[in-house]
């Protein structure tokens, strides 16, 4: 039965449930702000100069800002009205937006890393124990004159993991949290899960994370490139997803400038998964990989 005379309770409440649900949607998701209300860079038809290459670099694609990654049984927030422009570097196919690049953390946390954020990759929070359990695995021989640093983690979770496993030390880091110890000293090894692709400025990372690499060492880490056919999806491909805070996302070539530029060689095991050096430990009998 229709909303009609003959119902106005039943009426009211569906009115109020509406409203009650659109006001939940606003609060979650950020709705009816504008670019200008957000802080966001406003896009340009003028090339801007590639994030790890300096190239020259157009306007490529745009998608909406509540555009998610397509994690599997992941929220899918209403449309926002707010465009994001990426642009793609000619020369490394780097796949960047500098939207963000005004934006400081609290903005981030408050836009992008809220209480909506979880909602958007229910598996997320299992991963870094699951990453932890693979490098406790990896490096079980060596744990215990090891030290480790999980950098861009968000908190102390995949850290927490190894020195239960029995590393001799493993610490957490992030900008955005600063309640985590700032590290000191080299580490043996450094891993950066799930975190370039979040950056707007990348390069400047990957110099950070160098800092904190001994010599020798290595650092493990995941991004995900562009696929081969990528410019056939172009942005309907499912990692390209500002509200998951995906803003800077590589190719292979890209990749490797990022690491070259310090004298580091990286390698892939896979699209997503990857290991970046200037020299392994011997210990680590990985030294294949360095041919």
């Amino acid at each position: 039965m229709g909303c009609g005379a003959k119902a106005p309770t039943r009426c009211h409440e569906l009115r109020s449930g509406h409203l009650f649900q659109r006001q939940r949607e606003r609060d979650l998701w950020g709705l009816d702000m504008l670019s200008t209300e957000l802080g966001l860079r406003p896009p340009s038809q003028a090339t801007i100069a590639c994030k790890i290459c300096d190239s020259a670099s157009s306007l490529y694609g745009v998608v909406d800002l509540h555009r998610p990654c397509e994690f599997p049984g992941g929220a899918r927030p209403p449309l926002s009205g707010v465009p994001v422009y990426y642009r793609r570097c000619p020369h490394c196919s780097f796949l960047f937006t500098d939207a963000f690049d005004d934006w400081k953390h609290d903005q981030f946390k408050a836009h992008i890393y809220n209480d909506g954020y979880q909602a958007l990759d229910p598996e997320g929070l299992a991963r870094p124990r699951n990453n932890a359990e693979i490098v406790a695995n990896l490096w079980a021989p060596f744990k215990t004159g090891m030290r480790v640093l999980d950098f861009g983690t968000g908190d102390d979770a995949l850290a927490s993991v190894l020195r239960a496993n029995g590393f001799k030390e493993a610490m957490a880091c992030d900008a955005m949290a600063p309640d985590l110890a700032s590290p000191q000293g080299k580490f043996d090894l450094v891993t950066c899960f799930e975190t370039l692709e979040h950056l707007p400025d990348p390069a400047a990372s990957v110099a950070k994370i160098i800092e904190y690499v001994a010599e020798p060492g290595a650092v493990l880490y995941s991004t995900l490139t562009l696929p081969e056919d990528f410019d056939r999806q172009g942005m309907s491909w499912w990692f390209v997803g500002p509200r998951s805070g995906n803003i800077s996302i590589f190719s292979k070539e890209a990749l490797s400038l990022a690491w070259a530029r310090h004298g580091y060689r990286t390698v892939s095991f896979n699209p997503g998964t990857h290991i970046a050096f200037r020299t392994l430990p011997k210990a680590w009998g990985l030294t294949a990989l360095q041919s």
